[in-house]
């Protein structure tokens, strides 16, 4: 049995998080803004959040003298879903762990995930498990063509994931992906995609930061743009969804929830869950009455959480490793110069393409048209390399 823990959690105490990447050094911030203490554990010795926090645990996830050591923090979080859920639930057994192991694992298998989202009454991408060859028989697999396979587990970033036009295909695409478990879904005829970030204590206590809609290149997030350009009826239907499901799982914590928005009727269909933080979340740190990172920290503390209203229209933009190279320096100028324009950088010391490395938010008191247009031409400005 889970041990109890129900009174709030007040700084200066010690908060722990599982990942040092840039979550977790936003995070980091959050709580050391609040006054509370933070210990990381990484295993990576030069961890974005480790060079911030008061204590890093440089260990493997599954080091159990390192999960011994993070148990003794107040509350533990984490930052991503490929954590081991039989560890968190371990944790859980002496201090406060939020998210739940069992929430973690559901995000973990894309399978789980779909079934959960059907349990919360909702619509996702019509789909067919596949764990074996024989599950792609040409009668299955040819309702959902054009479709793409994806891994049940580990894809991100458009990892894992491989487009398909035929029965034919879609085997050889298993094969490919090694004949793990996976979906095969239908692709659709996607107008855009939204996510919102869910902040949820119980079921009285909840609330959303506004829709924001999401671009993406290569299979990453490229830009979001809030408010989302999406009448507000289907904005509001969005946030009572992805609270829809929050509460069907019994979420404690900070529930990322994507969503696809089909044709010009702005059908919406859950496409997939985070529990933690999203990239996509990253423009409440500059354009809303509270960040995700301080509704993560009051969360796991037994926090109600805080105010989401949105103060400025804007867009964010994800700052990738290709812009470092090949010489390995990026002038910041034409960002810093500007006063509607904010830079964040994560302290990776390797610069690798695709590897995110920082982003900026542009904010407009105008619209989320006008932000969005610049922070496209700033982010080509310094893709070009020749600011």
């Amino acid at each position: 049995m889970t041990k109890a823990k129900t009174t709030p959690i007040l700084p200066p105490a010690m908060l722990g998080i599982l990942g040092g990447g840039q979550l977790g050094r936003m995070f980091t911030v959050a709580a050391k803004q609040m006054g509370y203490g933070v210990t990381v554990l990484d295993p990576d010795p030069n961890s974005p959040a480790a060079a911030l926090a008061d204590k890093h645990i440089c260990a493997p996830y599954d080091d159990l003298g390192a999960l011994a050591d993070l148990s003794t923090c107040a509350a533990v979080t984490t930052e991503f879903e490929n954590v081991n859920a039989q560890a968190m639930r371990a944790l859980a057994l002496e201090t406060r762990v939020c998210p739940s192991g069992d929430s973690v694992e559901i995000a973990q298998n894309r399978i789980q995930e779909k079934a959960w989202i059907a349990k919360a009454g909702l619509q996702t991408a019509p789909y067919l498990p596949v764990t074996q060859d024989a599950d792609l028989t040409d009668e299955a697999v040819e309702p959902l063509l054009p479709g793409i396979v994806k891994t049940a587990m580990l894809g991100y970033d458009g990892k894992g994931q491989v487009r398909v036009s035929s029965p034919e295909e879609a085997r050889a695409a298993f094969k490919q992906l090694g004949g793990v478990p996976c979906v095969l879904e239908k692709m659709l005829n996607l107008h855009s995609e939204i996510s919102v970030i869910v902040c949820r204590l119980n079921s009285q206590q909840v609330k959303c930061f506004p829709p924001a809609e999401n671009r993406h290149e290569d299979g990453i997030l490229a830009y979001s743009i809030v408010p989302a350009r999406l009448p507000d009826e289907v904005q509001k239907q969005a946030q009572e969804m992805a609270c829809q499901l929050a509460e069907t799982m019994n979420y404690v914590g900070v529930l990322a929830v994507e969503m696809f928005v089909i044709g010009n009727d702005h059908k919406l269909i859950v496409n997939e869950i985070a529990p933690r933080p999203h990239n996509s979340g990253h423009y409440t740190l500059d354009a809303c009455a509270s960040n995700q990172f301080e509704q993560q920290v009051r969360l796991m503390c037994g926090l109600p959480p805080a105010d989401t209203r949105l103060l400025s229209c804007c867009s964010m933009a994800n700052l990738l490793g290709d812009i470092w190279l090949p010489e390995g320096k990026v002038n910041w100028l034409p960002l810093l110069q500007r006063p509607d324009v904010r830079l964040h950088l994560y302290g990776k010391k390797d610069a690798r393409p695709k590897r995110k490395m920082g982003h900026f938010t542009v904010l407009s008191s105008q619209s989320a048209d006008i932000a969005f247009m610049l922070a496209h031409k700033l982010q080509r400005q310094l893709q070009r390399k020749g600011n």
